[in-house]
């Protein structure tokens, strides 16, 4: 949800296994609310088609208080919005307004072009609350970087929840469970 570039995260040369590197976030405001940019650093331009990673917040805004992102361009990538806690809406130059809750999963494909916001919904901003989730950036592939621009929204419900492990479980967001 950050349109300002990398600030340097620092990466941190640790031994573990089948960890190659560990990449600190360093945050800035971004409105009201932080966002800690987690790809690109110095270190780590991309991995595969991850273009950006931001994680946003936690942060917990007073009631009349929420973020506003205003409309800008994106052109040959998409964007992969979760939030963990928050209400967010989206609005895009396709005529879409979808509002994005909990465990919701928000894919804009800006392909040739497209103009977008987010802003907090507006009954989450009367009442406040807490903000937090993630931000991916996935660049597209070169023949389809100038396809037509496309929205999809997931609810909750829809995503394959999986339990690779007793006591761990997790929901699929993107390819297949």
């Amino acid at each position: 949800m950050s349109t300002h570039p990398h600030h340097d995260p620092a990466c941190l040369d640790e031994a573990a296994p089948l960890v190659d590197r560990v990449i600190e976030g360093k945050p800035r405001g971004v409105d009201s609310i932080s966002v800690a940019r987690l790809l690109p650093a110095a270190q780590r331009r991309m991995i595969g088609p991850f273009i950006f990673l931001d994680h946003m917040g936690p942060v917990e805004l007073a009631p009349g208080v929420g973020f506003d992102v205003r409309p800008h361009p994106h052109i040959g990538l998409s964007t992969v919005t979760y939030f963990l806690q928050g209400e967010n809406v989206h609005r895009d130059s396709l005529g879409t307004v979808q509002t994005n809750v909990p465990g919701d999963l928000n894919i804009m494909t800006a392909g040739g072009g497209v103009v977008h916001s987010e802003r907090a919904d507006p009954a989450w901003r009367a009442r406040g609350g807490t903000m937090h989730g993630i931000q991916i950036w996935l660049a597209l592939p070169l023949d389809r970087e100038d396809d037509d621009p496309s929205f999809q929204h997931h609810p909750k419900a829809t995503l394959p929840e999986i339990a690779p492990a007793a006591g761990a479980r997790g929901r699929v967001l993107l390819g297949a469970a």
